[in-house]
């Protein structure tokens, strides 16, 4: 079993509820990534769902998780011929952290429109790419392997560009197949896109993440843009693609965060 599956698969103590440890493993600056606690959530509503296709899953960050031990409670909203509606909640210490909503839909359900008005984002050769360190405290990227463009990576050297965007490739380190969770993961893995044009004093943390999956990939990288057009009033978006190396798109996500400059 690879780590990511460790650690997103906590334990049934009771039909709906689930006790499990948040991980120290991918963090940012020490605090659990929000794709991997998506992850968990999702892992438990999976359990319960009769179809597990293709989910929409967002999450609405009420509190910060810290790694320790937490519990997931889940309730299944509806129920379909289309589609499995869930809410679950994740809570540490008694205080509830994040809420989370799923729909999944029928694995066999069939595509009879594939229309993509726009292509995946036009992204450097991988050898051309820069790859994100290994950082202390920063252990998503000792499990993820992430290159970005150079078009996008001029806030390093304190070159700030006028459009606020990442984009770059993605895998696994250890070569871990994509699937469903692994995307939320991934949908969360990479610099926020405003510092790229604010550079890194931005503080921007997570509160409401939505990702919609639409197909799982076939190859071994994926290609993931990220772009924020607007910032105000304290609050931004970022919009999030991910395509396969084919072509296909992989899932869209949409983040709301808070944003505040650095004040000295």
């Amino acid at each position: 079993m690879h780590q990511f599956d460790r650690d997103v698969l906590f334990q049934p103590d009771e039909p709906l509820t689930f006790s499990g440890h948040i991980t120290e493993n991918w963090s940012i600056n020490g605090v659990p990534d929000g794709g991997y606690l998506m992850a968990i959530l999702a892992k438990a509503m999976m359990q319960h769902s009769e179809m597990i296709s293709t989910p929409i899953i967002t999450a609405n960050f009420l509190n910060r998780c810290e790694p320790g031990d937490a519990e997931v409670t889940i309730e299944k909203m509806s129920a379909s011929r289309q589609f499995n509606r869930f809410q679950g909640r994740l809570n540490q210490k008694g205080k509830e952290k994040i809420r989370a909503f799923g729909t999944f839909a029928d694995e066999d359900k069939a595509c009879l429109v594939e229309r993509c008005e726009v292509s995946g984002p036009e992204i450097a050769e991988l050898e051309k790419c820069l790859a994100v360190p290994e950082i202390p405290n920063y252990t998503l990227f000792g499990q993820l392997d992430v290159r970005l463009d150079p078009i996008c990576t001029g806030w390093m050297s304190g070159k700030l560009s006028d459009i606020s965007e990442i984009k770059g490739w993605i895998k696994f380190k250890n070569d871990r197949p994509f699937d469903v969770l692994s995307i939320l993961l991934i949908a969360d893995s990479f610099p926020p896109a405003v510092i790229s044009s604010q550079g890194m004093v931005a503080w921007v943390p997570t509160l409401e993440l939505s990702v919609n999956i639409r197909k799982l990939p076939t190859t071994d990288w994926l290609k993931c843009s990220f772009r924020t057009r607007f910032i105000t009033c304290g609050l931004l978006e970022e919009d999030g693609e991910i395509w396969d190396q084919k072509g296909a798109l992989i899932a869209i996500s949409r983040q709301i965060a808070q944003y505040r400059a650095h004040t000295t």
